[in-house]
């Protein structure tokens, strides 16, 4: 993916436990891009790292950020406040830098009527039982927590088609990077699945 004078706006979406994480990590070291640490008011998981995890923010602080037009999108998800800082994006694409959102679908909502030129891609399970499987298999997660992301996740999934322009099942990771990849590229319509 080359940078143009201007930056691409690339948004990489899925359901938790999906694996966007990792194609996301390979895509911004395989590229000329750069991530953006997405603000948040969820508590830090154990090990993560505050502006390079996250931004991790009082309700209070992100709630003033949006109100004082700091966030280029936000949104609420599983009970916590999710968002992008215009302070992490606009000046690399200023520069002509590419630039990776790891967001969900509301967010990316947001970013197609910001930016018409994005590239909106959403990474699937292969079933909705493999994704259950992943989020159990995670350690991190309660149960309960699992069953509530399970049900976002199947919305997120049915809602992906009318809101992204690609669609790539994560099956095999690698081959879900070499797909995403390839849609960066601009190479092959086989790359994705609609």
């Amino acid at each position: 993916m080359n940078a143009s004078p201007d930056g691409r706006l690339v948004v990489i979406s899925g359901p938790s436990g999906v694996g966007k994480s990792s194609i996301v990590d390979v895509v911004v070291d395989r590229t000329d891009s750069c991530f953006s640490v997405s603000a948040t008011t969820k508590p830090p998981r154990q090990g993560e790292v505050d502006g390079v995890d996250y931004h991790f923010m009082t309700r209070e602080a992100f709630l003033d950020a949006t109100d004082g037009g700091l966030m280029l999108e936000w949104a609420e998800y599983a009970g916590h406040l999710y968002g992008t800082l215009r302070s992490e994006v606009e000046p690399p694409l200023s520069r002509g830098v590419n630039v990776i959102l790891n967001i969900e679908i509301e967010g990316a909502k947001q970013i197609r009527g910001t930016y018409p030129g994005a590239v909106l891609i959403f990474i699937t399970p292969p079933s909705l039982q493999e994704l259950a499987r992943r989020l159990a298999g995670r350690g991190d997660t309660a149960p309960d927590d699992v069953e509530r992301r399970f049900s976002i996740a199947a919305h997120e999934i049915a809602a992906a088609a009318d809101v992204y322009d690609h669609i790539v099942e994560n099956d095999v990771l690698d081959d879900a990077i070499t797909r995403v990849l390839d849609i960066l590229d601009g190479e092959g319509a086989d790359a994705v699945t609609l």
